[in-house]
């Protein structure tokens, strides 16, 4: 097994591990991230249902103008705020935060405080 597989399985058992406790509810859905190498993923889930709520990302076509010339942590600010915005207009307060496995550090870290910054409570 190469490390690129190796990596990429360590960092599923660890979102399982995470997903065991966390479970989103309609009174606080669960904030999800998913990071790519380029891109950066976030949305509200009501695990009861199984639907999205709210989400935002780096390929959204009216994100464009606000993410030019930005890094990936950059990019994931404005992420973290456009998320907390449309949360805030669907009427979600509160949530729970789910790093997907990812460390909390970096692009994970920017959103979330982005996220916490634009209104939301974690």
């Amino acid at each position: 097994m190469d490390k690129a597989k190796r990596k990429r399985l360590a960092r599923q058992h660890r979102h399982i591990r995470v997903r065991k406790r966390v479970q989103g509810t309609l009174e606080r859905p669960r904030l999800c991230v998913f990071r790519s190498l380029s891109h950066i993923y976030a949305q509200i889930i009501d695990d009861a249902q199984g639907h999205t709520l709210v989400a935002a990302t780096t390929l959204e076509a009216d994100m464009q103008a606000e993410l030019g010339g930005k890094d990936k942590k950059g990019q994931a600010k404005v992420v973290g705020q456009v998320l907390a915005r449309r949360a805030l207009a669907a009427g979600i307060r509160q949530v729970v935060f789910d790093r997907g496995g990812y460390l909390y550090h970096g692009r994970v870290e920017a959103l979330a405080k982005a996220a916490r910054e634009g209104g939301l409570k974690f």
